[in-house]
């Protein structure tokens, strides 16, 4: 049997594996998806080795860039956001992806407007660098905001009701407000928020965040996630397959 899967630590609830085992069930396929729960990214031989099975992987914190120089090859958008997270196996050769990019253009283009120009994006992690990457291919210039003064961002103490006139766009690429600490959100001031802005939140869990709340109750249009989860698995089996 063709086995998939997703490695990371800790993974606790996998919606990859949900989402691909439905699918199997649903579509017929004979295959397997299983988690690897792996401390160490070096760990990955290991479990090439025993799942000789094995036609590709998801890959999630913390081993995004950790895996890269296991790799036999790169996408053009694993190299330019530098780091992978779908992983293909084919004649014993790694190559690696990345779906953030695709799941988050795909999902927040439907939303933009002619007057949604420049975007501030919260948070400067892993999944924040497939954001900005993302932004620009939709011809949106952006900027960082960061809880710490560095060089090139602005602090979340930064921003004011005039910053807010020219960034319509607002993405949440941290994990404020994320379960269980649902009753946190991103510190913007909401207060200046508009109809004209977009706010959009990598967070899915909960559904609805504190901080689409606090957007809509301005007249915000708001948006989680969870499709662009979905566009992400989607575009993951589409690149193990091709």
């Amino acid at each position: 049997m063709t086995k998939y899967g997703i490695i990371g630590y800790p993974l606790g609830h996998s919606f990859s594996r949900g989402f691909f085992t439905e699918k199997f069930a649903r579509e017929g396929i004979d295959a397997q998806y299983l988690n690897f729960e792996i401390p160490d990214a070096g760990m990955l031989l290991d479990v090439l080795r025993n799942n000789p099975e094995l036609r590709g992987l998801n890959v999630t914190l913390p081993h995004k860039q950790a895996v890269i120089p296991m790799l036999d090859e790169l996408s053009d958008e694993a190299r330019e956001i530098g780091a992978v997270n779908v992983i293909r196996v084919r004649d014993g050769r790694l190559k690696g992806f990345n779906s953030d990019i695709i799941g988050f253009t795909e999902s927040i283009r439907p939303l933009l407007q002619s007057h949604h120009k420049q975007a501030l994006v919260l948070g400067t992690g892993g999944a924040s660098k497939a954001i900005c990457v993302g932004l620009k291919r939709l011809g949106l210039e952006w900027k960082y905001v960061s809880r710490t003064p560095r060089e090139g961002m602005i602090t979340y103490e930064d921003i004011t009701a005039e910053t807010l006139q020219d960034y319509t766009v607002i993405v949440n690429c941290s994990p404020v407000g994320m379960f269980p600490k649902v009753d946190q959100a991103p510190a913007i001031p909401y207060e200046y928020l508009t109809p004209r802005h977009l706010l959009f939140d990598c967070v899915y869990n909960p559904e609805d965040t504190l901080f689409m709340q606090k957007g809509r109750a301005q007249g915000a249009t708001v948006k989680n996630g969870l499709e662009m989860l979905h566009l992400q698995a989607i575009a993951s089996w589409r690149f193990w397959n091709e």
